[in-house]
């Protein structure tokens, strides 16, 4: 298999503006052809000669208009035209121009009952061609055209051209044909993201890669694996066996499951959530706890003032670097106990005087505690991974600046001293949406968390609304990379693994949509929910 990673693509704003009605004909690489009537441009990749003739009718003036596609999520331009449309029939070719296009290929051709042919320079009636080409821009972007019984996906990057084959899918899902025209495309932002707790609900590898290939066929590119907490450490460990709790994921399940994202353009972030949430590594090290000035025990947390904590998280950061082969890495970094008390000096004397000590007199907790996650980014960096942690994490007030790099996953305004999204955004950091009030599907509901609504998100929620129910301005839109809808396990057993993929199913499906544009939907929610009712 060759392994792909999702491509992170610049930020696609506004939608692109075709004429309904103008046949404009997209050769096999992403160029323009003629006018709707006229003789369609050679791609240079297939010879320009006769082709065999299609076994679909011929466009004709009788012939109705196309209609858009309709799919999840909708397209962003699709041009019609007067024709039959496409239909897969058995012992029709998935064709492809470049070598590195035969993953995807295969899986489409699989998926419709075709063949696949490799790459053929042959036009036959009934085939897809799959091409690389159209230039050097959003790498998710594509361009689908169907004419003359036959199918042409191209894109700048292996990702769109996958995602063509997405909305072919669906297309055809039924039975129906993919409407004739030309379908232009592409994500508004660069991640798509699910996020899964692991840590405190076993999840099976099997449910997992279902939920990959749900996540695939949706065009979302991320899955966040949390792994690691109080409850439990998920994945097999070499230099840390003793964490590792009794039911766990192999390291070969873990490769499974990201080899079967990357063939899906899914990149999986792992999180090691530290200095807090690290109760599974105490439990083997109840020498690393951090106790406060009575000697009380803080859940959860590590005492940062000892090398040996720092030490024993890197050595696992380090360990995972070449399991998780994407090119990032979630650091968590929230919910540190000693820093939600009233005076963080005066409780944890051992972690000022360890602040006092590395950055002067006037050394803070805040400090010891932004210096050890820049040391984590540091360690992470050196994978060539991109580093991002709980907005939490981030502190007022401190001598000790988090690293320029760390992005923000900003999912709460509830903590002590909680800062709006627009102070991240204002300081220039990249961000990421985790709303809590739209995107956490808690399970048992604990607090004042209520299982989200696939309505709610789709009629609410869009990439700037960050925090609540309110929008940043609009002028920080380009810094909000994207989001992610996240199931946490609270209450493992609140809920079993068929009603978690149940109750997902809608949240996810309006989460992609508003990713993919975030303006108003054409469909009203009662529209697109029968329509994913019919996709399946």
């Amino acid at each position: 298999m060759i392994h792909k990673r999702a491509a992170v693509a610049a930020v696609f704003v506004g939608t692109v503006a075709l004429g309904a009605g103008v046949g404009v004909w997209a050769s096999a690489d992403g160029g323009g052809g003629s006018h709707e009537g006229g003789t369609r441009q050679s791609s240079g990749r297939v010879p320009a000669g006769p082709a065999t003739p299609s076994a679909s009718p011929a466009p004709s003036r009788s012939s109705p208009l196309s209609q858009a596609p309709r799919t999840i999520p909708a397209v962003r331009s699709h041009t019609p035209a007067r024709g039959p449309g496409w239909k897969p029939q058995r012992g029709e070719r998935v064709v492809v121009g470049d070598a590195e296009l035969a993953d995807e290929g295969r899986l489409i051709a699989g998926e419709l009952g075709l063949t696949y042919a490799g790459e053929k320079d042959d036009v036959r009636a009934g085939d897809v061609r799959l091409a690389l080409g159209g230039g050097g821009g959003n790498q998710e972007s594509y361009t689908m055209t169907v004419r003359g019984g036959r199918v042409d996906i191209s894109g700048p990057g292996e990702a769109g051209v996958f995602y063509g084959t997405r909305t072919l899918k669906q297309e055809v899902h039924g039975g129906g044909p993919a409407p004739e025209g030309v379908v232009r495309d592409e994500p508004a932002k660069p991640v798509r993201g699910f996020m899964l707790d692991i840590a405190r609900k076993p999840f099976t590898e099997s449910w997992i890669e279902d939920r990959i290939r749900e996540l695939g066929d949706l065009k979302f590119n991320e899955l966040g694996l949390h792994f690691s907490d109080d409850q439990a450490f998920r994945i097999e460990s070499r230099t840390h066996p003793e964490i590792v709790s009794k039911d766990h994921l192999t390291k070969a399940q873990v490769k499974k499951i990201v080899d079967l994202a990357d063939s899906r353009h899914i990149t999986v972030v792992p999180e090691i959530d530290s200095p807090g949430h690290l109760g599974a590594v105490i439990a083997a090290h109840p020498d690393l706890q951090l106790r406060n000035a009575s000697g009380v025990a803080t859940r959860g947390a590590v005492d940062i003032s000892k090398d040996a904590s720092a030490k024993i998280v890197d050595d696992l950061l380090n360990e995972y670097a070449g399991l998780f082969t994407g090119d990032r890495w979630h650091l968590g970094g929230d919910e540190y106990q000693a820093l939600t008390v009233k005076d963080p000096q005066a409780s944890y004397p051992q972690l000022a005087a360890a602040a006092r000590r590395a950055y002067g007199p006037g050394g803070i907790v805040a400090d010891l505690a932004t210096g050890w996650l820049n040391d984590r980014a540091d360690t992470v960096r050196a994978h060539d991974k991109t580093a991002r942690a709980w907005n939490d994490g981030f502190f007022r007030g401190t001598s000790v600046r988090p690293a320029k790099d760390l992005q923000v996953a900003y999912w709460t305004g509830k903590e002590i001293g909680a800062r709006q999204p627009v102070e991240y955004l204002s300081a220039g950091r990249k961000v990421l949406n985790y709303n809590d009030e739209f995107l956490y599907y808690v399970l048992g509901q604990p607090q004042t968390f209520v299982y989200p609504t696939g309505q709610r998100i789709y009629e609410r929620w869009d990439p700037r609304v960050l925090r609540g129910t309110t929008a940043v301005p609009a002028r920080y839109d380009g810094q909000i990379l994207g989001g992610s809808f996240a199931v946490w396990c609270d209450f493992a057993d609140a809920q079993t693994e068929g009603q978690v993929a149940a109750g997902i199913r809608m949240p996810l499906r309006a989460t992609v949509q508003k990713l993919w544009d975030p303006g108003k939907p054409a469909l009203s929610w009662a529209e697109f929910r029968r329509l994913a009712d019919r996709l399946g």
